[in-house]
């Protein structure tokens, strides 16, 4: 299991520009004019991590398998979309797919590039953005619940209905109460549950600090993450051998590249966790919710491990890393069994047991 994000915004924001660098390709067209994008352009990205690359060499692993991320570049939204302007209805049926959405706004000044609202102003941007969403929630809700006149949905769905419109309807997104909320609402198509985190597209100068623009969108959103990337400088890394790349952004003192900084907040965002399976055969990464019990975290190597488990050994990463392979974590005391009740922690090292 990975995760899938879109990428999201009004046109000319820099969306293809970011996927592009991204995905370290040049498969979504950039260009200045509205709906360049047309067909949402997809890419995978592995989610390098260090841990895997140690255990692989411990290992002495043929494969290394990362897990990975999917970027989605969508269709430039503009106002109106909700009752299908532009590419309204393109952009809405996209948008449902991935679990994370990236708003886009853009905060730097280009006489080049020009701005679908004439003028720059990301806080309005947004709201641009927000309020096609909830226009478009309100419209979900409101069909559902002419199918209750027809008893297809029971009282406390109707209920939770009813409650969501009206913070609708008050021009609020939609927030979730419990799990069960969340797959419901999930599963009838809202857009304004899903996780989202600010991206600020920037000039170079900028990166650091922020500007004006980037003060706009803190200002008008506190509660929200936020992060400056500059889709150009981005491009530019893509492109670039690692140790070309560790040069360039040590002269521009950037710490991370904004690929990295997605993964971090989008993994914190949607509540992930990794685990790792490590042998001569391959060492592999794997994505998990948080707080997920060991027959689940068995099922995303695969379905029949969940009903057919039987026991897990765990090793945290530091220790396999430390004591060198399982079987001396094991002499060491650090290898621990654990039963269909155990919680698995980022990090862990398991060795699934299950009947044949």
């Amino acid at each position: 299991m990975g995760f899938k994000c879109g990428i999201v915004g009004l046109p000319n924001v820099g969306k293809s520009t970011l996927f592009n660098a991204l995905t370290a390709s040049k498969n979504a067209e950039a260009a200045n004019f509205p709906f360049c994008t047309i067909d949402p352009n997809i890419g995978i990205v592995d989610v390098v991590d260090g841990r895997l690359d140690e255990l692989a060499k411990l290992s002495n692993s043929k494969k290394k398998i990362y897990t990975n991320i999917t970027f989605v570049d969508i269709a430039g939204l503009v106002k109106g979309a909700s009752k299908g302007e532009g590419l309204g209805n393109k952009f809405l049926s996209h948008i449902r797919e991935v679990d994370a959405i990236i708003h886009l706004v853009r905060c730097f000044e280009s006489e080049k590039i020009t701005h679908v609202n004439s003028s720059i102003n990301p806080a309005d941007d947004l709201e641009t953005i927000k309020t096609e969403i909830i226009l478009s929630d309100l419209d979900i809700i409101q069909k559902r619940l002419e199918k209750s006149k027809k008893k297809l949905l029971d009282e406390r769905q109707i209920k939770i209905l009813n409650e969501k419109l009206k913070s609708l309807n008050k021009g609020e997104e939609v927030k979730v109460n419990d799990l069960t909320e969340e797959i419901f609402l999930s599963n009838i198509g809202l857009l304004s549950i899903k996780p989202k985190i600010l991206v600020c597209n920037v000039d170079e100068e900028s990166l650091a600090k922020g500007n004006k623009y980037t003060e706009m969108v803190k200002k008008r959103y506190p509660e929200e993450k936020i992060i400056n990337i500059c889709a150009d400088i981005e491009d530019q890394l893509s492109g670039l051998e690692k140790s070309e790349k560790e040069s360039f952004m040590k002269d521009i003192g950037l710490q991370k590249t904004g690929l990295n900084q997605l993964i971090k907040e989008g993994y914190e965002l949607l509540k992930l966790d990794t685990f790792f399976t490590s042998g001569p055969k391959e060492s592999r990464a794997w994505t998990i919710k948080k707080n997920t019990l060991a027959p689940k975290a068995a099922s995303v190597i695969h379905t029949d491990f969940e009903k057919n488990f039987i026991r897990v050994e765990a090793v945290s990463c530091e220790n396999f890393i430390k004591y060198g392979s399982a079987e001396k974590c094991k002499e060491s005391g650090k290898l621990r069994i654990e039963g269909k009740d155990y919680i698995v922690k980022d990090g862990d090292v398991l060795h699934f047991r299950v009947n044949p």
